[in-house]
Order: structure tokens, then sequence, then C-alpha cells
């Protein structure tokens, strides 16, 4: 019998991928948005394929506000593909 492995859509690309193989960003209660490497943390969470060309896909077709259902801001964008860029390589 095969265990079953959970699946995710990434907010960019829109494909599904194995949880594992992904970046969760998560909505935190006070409104921030960061990239949670545990996967673990408390919060609304959304997820990424590992290519930073995912993370400007889900900002163009604002996918993350969309699962979010709020806008991000410039800043946080920044934050998120500098430590994107970091993950990535």
């Amino acid at each position: 019998m095969s265990k079953n492995v959970p699946m995710r859509m990434c907010v960019g690309c829109r494909q599904m991928k194995e949880k594992r193989e992904m970046i969760r960003v998560v909505r935190l209660q006070d409104e921030t948005v960061i990239l949670d490497a545990t996967g673990k943390k408390n919060g609304r969470g959304a997820y990424l394929c590992k290519d930073p060309a995912c993370l400007e896909k889900a900002i163009k077709n604002h996918g993350m506000e969309r699962s979010f259902k709020m806008s991000i801001p410039k800043e946080t964008v920044a934050e998120l593909e500098k430590e994107m860029s970091l993950i990535a390589k």
C-alpha cells in the first residue's frame, strides 16, 4: 500500500507538486507575510515552487494577494525576493 503524499498548488505557476518540494509563505495574525522554512508556523499559508520566477508570477497575477485576502506591500515583496534567492541556491 502506497503512502498518500500531500500535494499543494503553487500560487505562481498554478502547478500541483509535492508539499515538501515547495516553500510555504505565511500571513501572520499581525498581517506580516514571511517565508516559513519549517512549514509549521501558525497563520494562513500559501505555497510557492522553489523557483524565484514563481514568486514573480505570484506577485504579477496577484495569487498571493488572493490567497491572503490582503494587498502585499512592496517592502514585503522585496524581502520575500531576497529570502527566496537565498533558498533557491
